[in-house]
């Protein structure tokens, strides 16, 4: 069963654009090439994102090519399909990374066993429930990233296919 995403590269440092595409196309399968441009949000940084088309796990093995990139920022998404839910992968270099999984909307589907130990937390006074809530839907993740997303509004976007 394939499925599709998006990879969402926000902010890289020039020498490692050469790096970030290997890492995808070993993934892929296919050689990678992405366009390239300068990110306004971080002087001396680069973004680019790309549309793909591979197997239900392409995501989860993306992010874990790029996670241990400490000064990269990106996210990567996967379409649900018949046979598995989305997923949505976020990194940055303060923050780590953030999983979520994604129903046929975007939502986040939260599992009820995270639900019930943020809120074990909260009653034993370890944490507000609020923000327990609020990292259970990476809202960290989404205010760090969100000046780098909207630096990106327009950006061109190209099609990959992984090779079956």
């Amino acid at each position: 069963m394939t499925t599709r995403g998006v990879l969402y590269v926000h902010s890289a440092p020039r020498a490692l654009c050469p790096h970030v595409e290997w890492a995808i196309a070993g993934v892929l399968g296919v050689r990678v090439t992405l366009d390239w441009i300068k990110q306004p949000a971080a002087n001396g940084t680069w973004r680019a994102e790309f549309s793909w088309q591979g197997e239900v796990g392409t995501a989860s093995k993306m992010a874990s090519a790029l996670r241990g990139w400490h000064l990269l920022r990106f996210e990567v998404t996967a379409e649900p399909c018949a046979t598995a839910e989305g997923e949505r992968y976020s990194s940055t270099p303060e923050l780590g990374i953030f999983h979520a999984v994604t129903g046929m909307h975007g939502d986040i589907l939260i599992p009820e066993d995270r639900l019930r130990a943020a809120l074990a937390r909260s009653v034993r006074g370890e944490g507000d429930l609020e923000a327990e809530i609020a990292k259970l839907l990476g809202k960290p993740w989404d205010d760090e990233l969100e000046p780098f997303r909207y630096a990106g509004e327009g950006a061109p976007v190209r099609w990959l296919h992984q090779v079956v």
